[in-house]
């Protein structure tokens, strides 16, 4: 994954062909193009790099990882995981509360 440093808290993208493409054209630089058989260990070594403070990240992605993988999205907050709808359209619609809870670390409840 070229460019960035601990200190700049980047964003990388990682996600098929088509959304890789995509957004390299707007601009981006940490971009990793990945497929079912490599989405796991790219997503291990973003997480793990300590150079990103965003990882964003296709659905197909989500869906090839590990069970401890995705435990480890949803709770983490430094990098923050996003997951964006692929080229295909499919997506998993994460609710605010559950967003509220990863992210502020707050419980949203309608009073009675």
């Amino acid at each position: 994954m070229p460019g960035g440093s601990p200190d700049d808290g980047g964003t990388v993208v990682l996600g098929e062909r088509e959304l890789a493409i995509g957004f390299r054209l707007i601009g981006m630089k940490d971009v990793v193009e990945v497929t079912p058989e490599t989405a796991g260990h790219e997503f291990q070594k973003a997480m793990t790099s300590g150079r990103f403070s965003l990882v964003v990240a296709s659905q197909s992605v989500r869906k090839s990882l590990t069970d401890a993988q995705r435990s480890a999205a949803e709770a983490s907050l430094t990098p923050l995981v996003v997951f964006v709808p692929g080229p295909s359209g499919e997506y998993e619609v994460e609710s605010v509360e559950a967003l509220a809870k990863r992210v502020l670390g707050v419980t949203l409840a309608m009073p009675k």
